[in-house]
């Protein structure tokens, strides 16, 4: 694997730890600007929202400039927005330092699952792709529970400025290490967005939405969960995270390497088995050990989909990938928010703090039914049978050798 990927998986790791860390921290950020601990959530939602909103956009603002330079400048307001964070000195500027970081999040693994992609053979581009995502992961492992270490013992704004700090590092590793990649000649905004009718990238998009949306829907109550029915103590849910990330390590570059030589049979096992386990989760959360085995289970499953489902999208949209490689990202944050949303409506219906995990097993359930869907139409345009109305014999003697 190229030295580039290296670059690329750190600044992954910087905004991995800055996305989720802000939820160990909301305790002492609320305290600081005396505001409510829900009132502090907004720099959660704020940030994802603009993860979803961000990554269009800045793609689009993007596709004048060579993707090299794009992940710099990316970079650039990664670094600024945490830097406004860290000194902001009213709650609404903290908000709008959260935003600012945000909208480099999706346009990053977007264009950065491109570039990974373009920097190895055909047959290690998944492998690729899942190199610069262990960045996000390891993350999770050590940069959010480090972090959140920190800012409780000196204090939040220090958090933010290690994770800044980070950002200069990815910067000056991109800059060094990434080649020049021009951005390819011919390639149009409307040739972008041409993409988004093909069928196929709107199922791995709906995929990535539901797939992972079963992930958070437990991992998002994993804490009254493990304390109120597990019996854990609150301070292991730390450590239960941290089993978490490690999961999502494993899984990931499972996934990457699998989804190189059988994508979508990938997607299969990992979905199904997602669904299974999140099933049993309900029964499992009512034991310690089975639990925290269950919640690295959780994590490997959820995130061995993650490369093959960027695969596919990148495969799909083939021609005009960018656009729809990120906007993939915001589909993962739009899954994160309604299954977080669907999990508290159980709990508020009174079904108890396991509800959400019969959620996420139906939201997993729903992945692995598209999923099979966009394989059988695969299968059948792919025919050799399969006559197109009004195509040339040329065009149908083409589609058949293909």
């Amino acid at each position: 694997m190229p030295l580039a990927l290296l670059a690329l998986a750190i600044g992954a790791f910087g905004i991995g730890t800055t996305e989720f860390v802000i939820m160990g921290l909301l305790p002492e950020v609320a305290g600081d600007y005396g505001v409510s601990i829900p009132t502090a959530g907004y720099l959660v939602t704020g940030y994802a929202l603009g993860v979803m909103f961000g990554a269009p956009l800045m793609t689009v603002l993007g596709t004048k400039v060579p993707r090299k330079r794009m992940l710099m400048l990316l970079m650039g307001l990664f670094i600024a927005g945490n830097l406004l964070s860290a000194l902001a000195p009213a709650f609404a500027v903290m908000l709008i330092g959260r935003i600012v970081a945000s909208l480099a999040h999706g346009a990053f693994f977007g264009i950065g699952s491109v570039v990974a992609a373009d920097l190895v053979a055909p047959d290690k581009k998944a492998g690729a792709i899942a190199m610069m995502f262990t960045g996000l992961t390891v993350a999770n492992v050590v940069g959010v529970p480090l972090g959140t270490l920190v800012g409780q013992s000196v204090g939040w704004r220090v958090t933010f400025g290690i994770v800044a700090a980070l950002g200069v590092v990815g910067l000056i590793g991109i800059a060094r290490l990434v080649p020049d990649m021009p951005k390819p000649e011919g390639v149009r905004l409307r040739h972008e967005l041409a993409a988004f009718k093909n069928v196929q990238v709107l199922l791995a998009m709906a995929m990535t939405v539901l797939g992972f949306g079963g992930v958070f829907a437990a991992i998002t109550y994993i804490a009254p969960m493990m304390t109120h029915v597990a019996g854990f103590a609150d301070g292991s849910v730390t450590w239960l995270l941290v089993l978490f990330g490690l999961g999502m390590v494993g899984g990931n570059l499972v996934g990457g390497k699998f989804a190189d030589r059988a994508l979508m049979p990938m997607l299969y096992v990992s979905l199904g088995a997602l669904a299974v386990v999140l099933a049993l989760f309900t029964l499992t959360a009512h034991d310690k050990v089975l639990s925290a085995v269950t919640i690295a289970l959780v994590g490997a499953l959820g995130f061995a989909s993650v490369p093959p489902l960027q695969k596919r999208v990148l495969d799909q949209a083939h021609g005009a990938p960018t656009l729809a490689s990120a906007v993939n990202i915001g589909a993962f944050n739009l899954g994160n928010a309604l299954s977080a949303w669907l999990g508290g409506l159980v709990i508020a219906a009174g079904l108890g703090y396991t509800a959400p995990n019969w959620v996420g097993a139906a939201l997993a359930a729903g992945a692995l039914l598209l999923a099979l869907l966009s394989a059988a139409l695969e299968r059948r345009a792919g025919a050799p049978s399969t006559v197109v109305a009004g195509s040339t014999p040329a065009g149908q003697r083409t589609a058949v050798h293909h």
